[in-house]
């Protein structure tokens, strides 16, 4: 079917109206970080009256960003790997044996989605308060403990989204492995898993997002030491004053590692959604 004139002019206008609500407001963020602090609390302007790159450097040492930058690198990415090797040994077991308690298994790792966030906060803050004192395993406050939180959300649904991409994987490929020899193992490692990119891909981009920008947990489980750049970006409003040039120039710093690995791996999310969901 040819798109009249209309349908054209319409969705022109609509991508128009989607890129400004997305442009505007890196705009703002960009002209704020290059602005003094007195610029940004006097009336917006939309360019600023005296460029400067000051903030860029005062953010490092206004709160210990660098700490928190790595804090997030490391607990995201442990979070990740871990919810995406155990995501894949279970999703294997579910798409491809049929065993009792499948169905419920299935059906109690998609409910816990339904629970918001709150009511694992005090349960699990008790659990490592009292296990550090019985054992002297330290998770309070530290990036262990951390990762084990991020587990319990990030896991039942990278598990899944794996079954519904695994399901789309043709199960004669399993067949035509077995008659050759193969076990479970190496089904899985050399006919599933490279047939499986995408997803996996898809589910480690995931999990990494959902402990990178994680708030509610990090600002109760963790101490100075341990914070996370969710929460480390407090810091940069105090009781006196509050510094946004600052806030805008290291929100735009600590978006770079996650732009940048999204845009790489942008054909493997779409992929692995699309494939995930359609079987």
């Amino acid at each position: 079917m040819r798109e009249t004139a209309g349908e054209r002019w319409g969705r022109r206008i609509v991508l128009t109206l989607l890129t400004l609500f997305v442009v505007i407001p890196l705009y703002v963020m960009v002209t704020s970080a290059a602005k003094p602090l007195q610029d940004v609390q006097n009336g917006f302007t939309w360019l600023p009256s005296r460029p400067t790159l000051q903030p860029f450097v005062d953010m490092w040492s206004t709160v210990p960003l660098a700490r928190y930058l790595v804090n997030s690198l490391v607990v995201s990415s442990i979070a990740a790997v871990c919810s995406v090797a155990v995501a894949i040994f279970a999703a294997f077991a579910v798409s491809r044996y049929r065993f009792r308690g499948r169905g419920v298994f299935s059906v109690t790792v998609l409910s816990t989605q339904m629970f918001p966030g709150i009511l694992f906060l005090l349960p699990l803050f008790l659990i490592y308060v009292n296990l550090g004192n019985a054992t002297g395993i330290e998770l309070y406050a530290s990036r262990t403990g951390l990762v084990i939180t991020y587990l319990t959300f990030s896991l039942p649904f990278s598990i899944w989204m794996l079954v519904g991409y695994f399901d789309s994987i043709p199960r004669g490929l399993d067949e035509a492995a077995q008659v050759d020899g193969a076990g479970p193992l190496r089904i899985l490692f050399q006919v599933i898993l490279p047939a499986a990119v995408p997803g996996v891909v898809a589910v480690t981009v995931y999990a990494f997002m959902t402990a990178w920008g994680e708030v509610l947990f990090a600002s109760v489980m963790t101490d100075e030491g341990s914070r996370t750049l969710a929460v480390g970006l407090q810091g940069y409003s105090t009781q006196f004053n509050v510094y946004w040039n600052q806030i805008m120039a290291a929100s735009l710093v600590v978006s770079i590692p996650v732009v940048v690995g999204f845009l790489a791996l942008q054909r493997y999310f779409v992929a692995g959604l699309t494939a995930g969901a359609v079987k």
